[in-house]
């Protein structure tokens, strides 16, 4: 299963404009994040995609690579810059993951893909999260409020494996785009619910 036929078309109608069109406002972005943070650009981290098969996901960096006086990189929230943090806040972080949706490793809509290392810990109902490619956004992220755990939205990724539609997608398309314009706080980043071990946090 990978969601519904014409799915993949529908995303390339999407991204491929949406790249056109962002590619100068990526541009900036790239030699602001060069000028404020060096090098690399783009951070890269393994992801599970589709079955579970790992692929590369692309983001502009948000962090430092400060160290300690015994070369360990710093907590996260010591490396976040504050330019970094308005990246997050605005989402502009996310926009490479569009070469993402443009390459097949991911969709527009889809669960959000978490780390390798928790593949683990899925049960097999909540590991049929990774029937359909990740997306750049979900339904778990534009449905509820901001204070739901991580059992709460993995029934929600499950609920859109098995509801995944046209109109479903254009559905959270727009409520992704309500709470961008809105800054509306219910749709938030898997980072901030910070890690877990199990699904009991």
């Amino acid at each position: 299963m990978n969601g519904y036929p014409g799915k993949r078309l529908f995303d390339l109608i999407i991204t491929i404009p949406i790249l056109i069109l962002t590619s100068p406002i990526m541009l900036v972005l790239a030699i602001l994040v060069r000028v404020k943070m060096g090098s690399p650009i783009i951070f890269r981290h393994q992801r599970p995609g589709l079955h579970s098969a790992p692929f590369t996901m692309l983001k502009f960096r948000t962090m430092t690579n400060a160290t300690d006086n015994d070369g360990n990189l710093l907590h996260d929230l010591h490396r976040i810059t504050p330019f970094g943090e308005w990246l997050r806040r605005t989402s502009f972080d996310e926009l490479p993951q569009f070469i993402n949706v443009l390459k097949g490793d991911m969709s527009l809509i889809g669960p959000r893909p978490l780390l390798m290392k928790y593949l683990e810990l899925f049960t097999p109902e909540q590991a049929r999260r990774h029937e359909v490619r990740p997306g750049i956004t979900g339904w778990a992220q534009v449905s509820g409020r901001n204070d739901t755990n991580w059992e709460e939205r993995f029934s929600r990724d499950i609920w859109y494996v098995d509801h995944c539609s046209f109109v479903l997608d254009c559905r959270i398309i727009f409520l992704t785009i309500k709470t961008v314009l809105t800054s509306d706080t219910s749709v938030e980043k898997e980072h901030k619910l910070g890690e877990f071990k199990g699904w009991s946090n």
